[in-house]
C-alpha cells in the first residue's frame, strides 16, 4: 500500500511538468492551427536561459522565471512576425510550417552547441536535496514547487481565457478569424500575442525542467513528443483535457513501472496516444475551442 501511494505522488508530481510543458503547444495550435515544432526548442532555451541566471547571477532558479518568460514571449512574437505569419493559412500551410518551425528548432539547438558546448547541465540550489514528508511518504521540495507553478499556471490560463477582453479575442479567433475580421478584431494581433504566450509557457516549462533533470542542447525532442502526446490526449484545444491528459500519463508511465524495466515505461504514454488515436481521434474530451 505504502509503495502505491508513493507512486500515485509520483504521478500527481510528474503531471505538473508535463502539463506544464503542453500548454503552450496546446494554445497555439488551437489558435492558430499550426503545429509549432520549435516548441521543444524553446523549452531547451528556456532551460539554458535559467541556468544562465542561476550561475552567473546567483538568482534562484523559480525568481528567473518572470525573466524566462518575457525573453521566451519575446522569441515568439518574432518567430510569427517574420516567419510563420508568412505561411499560407489553410491545409497548404500545414507541411511547410512544421518544415519551417522545426528548421527554428534547429537553428536554436546549435547555436546552443556554440554558446554551451553539449555537456549536460542543471540546476543545483542549497534545497534541491531537501524534502518533505506527506502521507508518509517523502517528497522533493522541487518537485512541490513545480507542482505549485503547475497548478497557478492553469488557474492564469482559465481567468486569462474566459474573464479577459484578450482571452475572449483569443477564443473568438481560434472559432473564425474570417468573421473576427468583419468586426473589428486585429486577427493578426491575436496571433502575434497568442504565439508569444505559447513561446513564454514553453520557456518556464524549460526552467522547471532545468530544475528536476539535467539537461544539454539535445534536449527538447522527448518534451515536444511527450507535450504532443497530452495535448493529443486531451483534445486539441481543451485547455482542461491538456491537464487531465497529463495526469493520465504520468499516471501509467510512474504505475508501469511495476510491470515494466524502466527503460520502457516512456513508451506506455505513446501507446496511449496510438489507441487514442485508434479509438477516439478527437482524444479523450473531444476537439474544443479552447475550453
Amino acid at each position: 500500500m505504502e509503495r502505491l501511494l508513493d507512486l500515485a505522488l509520483s504521478a500527481i508530481l510528474l503531471a505538473g511538468l508535463y502539463a506544464t510543458m503542453a500548454y503552450g503547444l496546446g494554445l497555439i495550435y488551437g489558435t492558430l492551427r499550426v503545429v509549432n515544432l520549435a516548441h521543444g526548442g524553446v523549452i531547451m532555451a528556456g532551460a539554458y536561459l535559467g541556468w544562465t541566471l542561476h550561475e552567473g547571477f546567483g538568482v534562484d532558479p523559480y525568481l528567473t522565471i518572470p525573466v524566462v518568460a518575457v525573453a521566451a514571449f519575446g522569441l515568439g512574437v518574432l518567430m510569427y512576425q517574420l516567419l510563420v505569419r508568412r505561411l499560407p493559412r489553410g491545409p497548404a500551410g500545414g507541411p511547410a510550417s512544421l518544415l519551417l518551425l522545426f528548421g527554428v528548432w534547429l537553428v536554436l539547438r546549435n547555436i546552443a552547441y556554440l554558446i554551451f558546448t553539449g555537456n549536460d547541465q542543471t540546476i543545483r540550489t542549497a534545497y534541491s536535496s531537501r524534502s518533505l514528508a506527506i502521507l508518509g511518504s517523502h517528497v522533493s521540495v522541487n518537485r512541490l514547487v513545480v507542482l505549485g507553478i503547475a497548478v497557478v499556471i492553469a488557474v492564469a490560463m482559465h481567468v486569462l481565457l474566459k474573464h479577459t477582453q484578450l482571452g475572449r479575442a483569443i477564443r473568438a479567433v481560434a472559432q473564425n478569424a474570417d468573421s473576427c475580421t468583419l468586426v473589428g478584431i486585429d486577427v493578426n494581433r491575436i496571433y502575434t500575442l497568442t504565439f508569444g504566450i505559447g513561446s513564454a509557457l514553453a520557456g518556464v516549462a524549460g526552467v522547471l525542467l532545468a530544475t528536476l533533470f539535467s539537461f544539454s542542447p539535445n534536449a527538447g525532442a522527448s518534451e515536444l513528443l511527450k507535450s504532443f502526446v497530452v495535448v493529443v490526449l486531451g483534445g486539441l484545444g481543451s485547455v482542461f483535457g491538456i491537464s487531465v491528459a497529463a495526469l493520465i500519463v504520468a499516471t501509467a508511465e510512474v504505475f508501469a513501472i511495476l510491470i515494466l524495466p524502466s527503460y520502457l515505461t516512456t513508451a506506455v504514454g505513446f501507446l496511449l496516444l496510438v489507441l487514442v488515436l485508434i479509438l477516439r481521434p478527437g482524444g479523450l474530451f473531444g476537439y474544443r475551442v479552447l475550453s
